[in-house]
């Protein structure tokens, strides 16, 4: 057995405990793999063994692994924080984009999508607060503004919105930040039936998050190990 086919069991098992320790079905959470800074035939190893979802925090690396692995039928998000002038690309490849935080990027990609005749599906990103300067770091909406940028997205028919994601503030206790979370999206969800998914919770978190009711997860150092060094590093 592989590090990483280990490492996927593990997580696997982490992820159906926590589901079931909160009562809740362990197949309603997806597991999504974080594959930044990692080599295409590590993406395509966990494929082989059923991971379907991947994530990337840089466009350049998400555009440059959905089109190497295109025929393994793979569903990539963007998580890390996205640029107007990258939407075109993002778009193109049918990524989901987990980090839209304001009003000019819905409109640029709901512009991108419609002409490119696509459907491109989001979720909004919450900022749960932090030390002083944490929001520019990890990026999101505030939390009193969140309600209003979803229902923009949501009046978009290029967009489609999938519902929330945020990231834990670091310094501080996941779980309450994720419970602050959860019933934010219980509001947006009470208006947009369609946008029930709550994406939160990483390696060291993610208990806390299937706790609060993620059903996605986003792993990376739990599966790949410790980021190589540079994006050129070897496997």
């Amino acid at each position: 057995m592989s590090s990483l086919e280990e490492n996927l069991r593990v997580v696997r098992e982490r992820i159906r405990r926590a589901a079931e320790a909160a009562g809740r079905d362990p197949g309603d959470v997806t597991l999504l793999a974080v594959s930044k800074t990692w080599p295409a035939a590590d993406v395509a190893e966990l494929a082989a063994l059923g991971q379907r979802e991947f994530a990337e925090n840089k466009v350049q690396e998400l555009v440059a692994k959905a089109e190497e692995l295109e025929h393994l039928d793979l569903r990539w998000h963007l998580v890390g924080q996205l640029q107007r002038n990258k939407a075109t690309a993002v778009v193109g490849v049918g990524a989901v984009v987990q980090s839209v935080d304001r009003v000019s990027l819905v409109e640029r990609l709901a512009g991108v999508a419609e002409r490119a005749g696509a459907v491109t599906e989001v979720f909004v990103q919450v900022d749960l607060g932090g030390p002083e300067g944490e929001a520019a770091a990890r990026g999101g909406v505030a939390l009193e503004h969140a309600v209003e940028l979803a229902d923009t997205v949501a009046g978009y028919p290029s967009l489609r919105l999938r519902g929330l994601m945020a990231v834990a503030p670091r310094g501080g206790a996941p779980r309450p930040a994720f419970d602050r979370l959860a019933s934010l999206a219980a509001r947006v969800r009470s208006d947009h039936p369609g946008a029930g998914d709550l994406s939160a919770g990483m390696s060291a978190d993610l208990e806390d998050a299937v706790a609060a009711g993620a059903t996605l997860v986003r792993v990376g150092t739990a599966l790949f190990g410790s980021r190589p060094l540079a994006s050129g590093s070897g496997p």
